[in-house]
């Protein structure tokens, strides 16, 4: 038996509201994914082009089949493995699959989130939708191209009474996006990093996957599905965002406090600094890639926050384990500044 505050989510779905959710990656604008004028609502909601796909949320891996076609076996076997979960695959849609969702493609992302309250609420979703496919559309809800939300308090500052209901469910767990993985076009390929790594998907397929943007790795050359998340300027602040080596971080703070500008930093180092006055807020984030990607988007929301004339982030370490949470940040630095 749902809860009441299911329930009522449930009923704004099913009347073609927008519901916020939150998963273990980040917290998702919701809509009833086989609706098309719902779905709408997010991309009028959120200011998203209509090319831009969603990812369809569902209650299990069981009802993969009712969405995409032509599954290979490898699919089937990382949805075993790590649904419930930050995974999301792209496969070919089923033919009824709207439009508006896929963002006019032939493929579509699909996803079984790891929270046990959006489960909840998936599970009573299906059931009120069944017989029919059941899925909840719901990519960040947040406006389109800034930070992502980790808690329900980031998502009412974000799109207030734009949204019908908010779930609170705590912070999230791992703070960034889920790795998506494209099996449309045969062989595995990660189309955006996140928590799952490579070699994860290796050890379960047997297949080390190729990654978009990785220098001798990836299809460039081919077509390649629009996912969320993909493109160059995302994830960002409204103040100008910068990466700058551990190295010069200092030196970097200085030269610009001594031409006037207030200074907020992000680093995963003490800070340096003789006097920390001289900077708006000094952000030490843990130095391990699990806990420094849970609290990255808070941390630049807090530092965007601070009426900074800049941000400075210290360059995050090289390596698999970091991988994700540099690709986030280099998105964010490209499009930050967008309020100047």
């Amino acid at each position: 038996m749902a809860s009441p505050i299911i329930k009522k989510a449930v009923v704004h779905l099913l009347a073609g509201e927008l519901v916020a959710l939150p998963t273990e990656t980040v917290y998702g604008l919701g809509a009833d994914a086989a609706n098309p004028e719902a779905v709408a609502r997010i991309f009028t909601a959120k200011g998203r082009p209509a090319d831009h796909p969603l990812i369809v949320h569902l209650a299990d891996a069981a009802s993969l089949a009712q969405w995409a076609e032509g599954i290979p076996q490898g699919a089937w076997d990382l949805a075993a493995a790590f649904w419930p979960g930050p995974l999301t695959l792209i496969l070919k849609k089923q033919p009824w699959v709207p439009l508006a969702v896929t963002g006019g493609q032939d493929t579509v992302g699909l996803r079984v989130p790891a929270h046990p309250l959006t489960l909840e609420l998936l599970d009573a979703f299906a059931a009120a939708r069944a017989p029919g496919a059941a899925g909840i559309a719901a990519p960040s809800a947040n406006r389109f191209g800034r930070v992502s939300p980790t808690t329900a308090a980031h998502v009412r500052e974000e799109l207030g009474n734009k949204v019908s209901m908010v779930l609170d469910g705590g912070a999230c767990t791992v703070g960034i996006e889920s790795t998506i993985v494209d099996f449309s076009r045969g062989m595995p390929e990660i189309l955006r990093p996140g928590a799952i790594s490579p070699d994860d998907i290796a050890h379960t397929t047997g297949v080390l996957p190729c990654v978009r943007g990785r220098a001798g790795m990836g299809h460039e050359t081919h077509e390649m599905p629009r996912v969320s998340g993909s493109l160059d300027a995302h994830y960002a602040p409204l103040t100008p965002l910068r990466q700058v080596e551990s190295g010069a971080l200092s030196e970097e703070v200085m030269r610009l406090v001594r031409v006037g500008r207030r200074v907020a930093v992000l680093a995963h180092s003490a800070c340096a600094l003789r006097d920390a006055s001289l900077v708006c807020h000094w952000q030490t984030a843990v130095p391990e890639p699990a806990a420094y990607a849970r609290e990255l988007y808070a941390n630049l929301r807090a530092l965007d926050a601070l009426g900074a004339d800049v941000i400075l982030v210290e360059e995050v370490p090289g390596g698999l384990a970091w991988q994700a949470i540099g690709d986030r940040l280099r998105r964010a630095c490209a499009g930050s500044g967008a309020g100047e």
